[in-house]
């Protein structure tokens, strides 16, 4: 037994509004006790060791992803694809979308957005700056972090700019999860369903008139004389504005959160603006291990498996956790300590984008986005303070982050 074990019973409730606060004591007991734990209310295996974790991400003929990715008894379904895309297929079937896709969301059509990133970094950083001037504070999720990565995915997807607040409003229905409900929200499945058919009008209206965007792209996305189905590029848009997003969006706010938390370390990065990426780099990759965006995912268990010593039977739900992976002991040296300086060989380490063929495609959007947002941050500002006293968290079971982040800023002097 470890000093972190207590005489409660280990319990593991994703569920739970306690558990989101933090869910790395948690973690650790789980590691500690029961590294391939069965949570019986749920009847879910849940493992919780980097090199378990590892394992079952590289084994997708055994741990498959043909019932989705989510603990949500609605959305554990044969069908999960047609909302989730590639992320609910497996073999031959999860190859050929992902390579079609692949063939349209490329490097380099994410580089090339780096200028839009960059001009609507300046745009909400003067806004929030504006606001924090006048109120003595902003909130970094409502004034920033919660619109740009919309903004980004909307710009390459080609949604209006009129229809982005709503697109915004229907994606976080989707991942919000209500306290004491045991699944998707009467909510979430409305603004699911409000989601795909807004995208079946916009892939209806590209057939009809290509434009240069990314809809018009998978559109065109052709191999070995294989296409995409309007419901595989509507499944693939609904990925994108959900996983992509949201995220994203909890990243920034992860980011600021943590580094705010260790005043040193804030202090050293927002004392080099003429070199901002030698700590900004680092600063992500950190906030990625330490208290990464996405926590948990699911697994349906095709046949009996062995897994750190433990049988799980075939036929079972099983759920990775990347969170505490990502905090495993064995892999990173004092892991509940945020370190930017931490040694390159274990960020290399993370599980943050998963591994093995469902990789995160998403991942280069993502860094690109916290890089130029958190340059950009470093450039205009000289001194930041989070209030986390009055910091309000989402409840999810995939996502960790905060739906309100005051935040005090200060300017650097012209």
């Amino acid at each position: 037994m470890t000093a972190t074990t207590t005489g409660a019973p280990l319990v593991f409730d994703p569920y739970d509004y306690h558990f989101h606060e933090d869910p790395y004591p948690t973690y650790q007991r789980l590691r500690d006790e029961a590294p391939v734990h069965h949570a019986t209310g749920d009847d879910i295996w849940v493992i919780s060791r980097h090199a378990d974790v590892f394992e079952a991400l590289r084994d997708d003929e055994v741990f498959s992803n043909r019932m989705g990715v989510s603990l949500d008894a609605t959305a554990w379904s044969p069908d999960a694809h047609r909302v989730m895309s590639f992320l609910g297929l497996d073999g031959a079937e999860q190859s050929r979308v992902r390579k079609l896709v692949s063939a349209a969301f490329t490097p380099r059509r994410v580089r090339e957005l780096t200028p839009e990133v960059e001009s609507l970094t300046e745009r909400y950083l003067a806004s929030a700056l504006a606001i924090n001037a006048e109120q003595g504070e902003a909130d970094w999720i409502k004034d920033f972090a919660g619109k740009l990565p919309m903004d980004v995915i909307s710009e390459m997807m080609g949604v209006p700019v009129p229809d982005r607040d709503e697109v915004r409003r229907l994606a976080d229905l989707v991942v919000h999860r209500e306290d004491g409900v045991r699944d998707v929200p009467q909510a979430g499945m409305e603004a699911s369903v409000e989601l795909m058919t807004y995208y079946a009008e916009m892939v209806k209206q590209r057939r009809a008139n290509t434009t240069d965007d990314l809809t018009s792209a998978l559109i065109a996305a052709e191999l070995d004389g294989e296409k995409l189905r309007d419901g595989e590029i509507m499944a693939f848009l609904f990925l994108m504005v959900v996983a992509g997003n949201e995220t994203t969006t909890k990243l920034l706010g992860n980011a600021l959160f943590h580094l705010s938390a260790n005043p040193a370390q804030r202090d050293a990065v927002l004392g080099a603006p003429q070199d901002p990426d030698a700590l900004v780099v680092p600063w992500i990759e950190e906030t990625l291990r330490h208290d990464t965006s996405s926590q948990m995912l699911a697994r349906y268990v095709v046949e009996e498996t062995s897994i750190g010593g433990v049988t799980i039977p075939g036929g079972a739900k099983a759920l990775v956790l990347l969170g505490s992976a990502n905090r495993d002991e064995r892999v990173f040296t004092h892991p509940t300590v945020f370190d930017i300086h931490r040694d390159r060989s274990e960020l290399s380490q993370i599980l943050s984008f998963g591994t093995g063929r469902h990789f995160c495609l998403g991942a280069n959007l993502a860094r690109l986005e916290a890089k130029v947002v958190l340059n950009g941050l470093v450039r205009h500002v000289e001194h930041f303070e989070v209030h986390a006293e009055r910091a309000v968290r989402v409840h999810s079971t995939s996502v960790r982050g905060f739906a309100s982040l005051p935040v005090t800023f200060r300017e650097r002097s012209a």
